[in-house]
């Protein structure tokens, strides 16, 4: 079965005190790059989150760096081409999504092009709403 990783599910792999480490770790122990993928954006997110997060002692970029290089060992990564990635911001405005939003709609893009059959989010209320046609693909983890 091939499944998605949105970014949310990596921030709760790689900080213990979230809610959702547990179910989060189970899950990520079993990816491998031939059944598990991510949107390479999820790079960028995971690195800027980890190293924002008001934790004491924080997380420093090469601690942040470790946790991309897990993700890249156990994900294979999907990009959008040029033209899928103007076409999903262009369809989110005139959707009328805002702010961060298009960040979702952009990995629910690459979820779509992987052709995976699980899309794993904390965020599924938002997700479906972005995109009500992959509603029955996206669960928590």
């Amino acid at each position: 079965m091939r499944v998605f990783f949105d970014t949310s599910v990596f921030i709760s792999v790689f900080w213990g005190g979230h809610p959702g480490h547990t179910p989060s770790m189970d899950l990520f122990r079993q990816a491998t790059p031939k059944h598990s993928s991510c949107g390479i954006h999820s790079l960028a997110e995971v690195y800027a989150s980890l190293t924002a997060l008001p934790l004491r002692p924080s997380i420093v970029p090469e601690q942040a760096v470790l946790s991309i290089q897990e993700i890249r060992n156990r994900c294979s990564l999907v990009a959008l081409s040029e033209d899928q990635y103007s076409e999903t911001v262009e369809k989110a405005a005139a959707r009328g999504l805002k702010s961060s939003m298009v960040y979702d709609a952009l990995l629910l893009r690459c979820a779509e092009k992987a052709d995976v059959e699980i899309i794993y989010t904390w965020n599924a209320k938002h997700f479906r709403a972005i995109a009500p046609s992959l509603a029955e693909r996206i669960q928590t983890p």
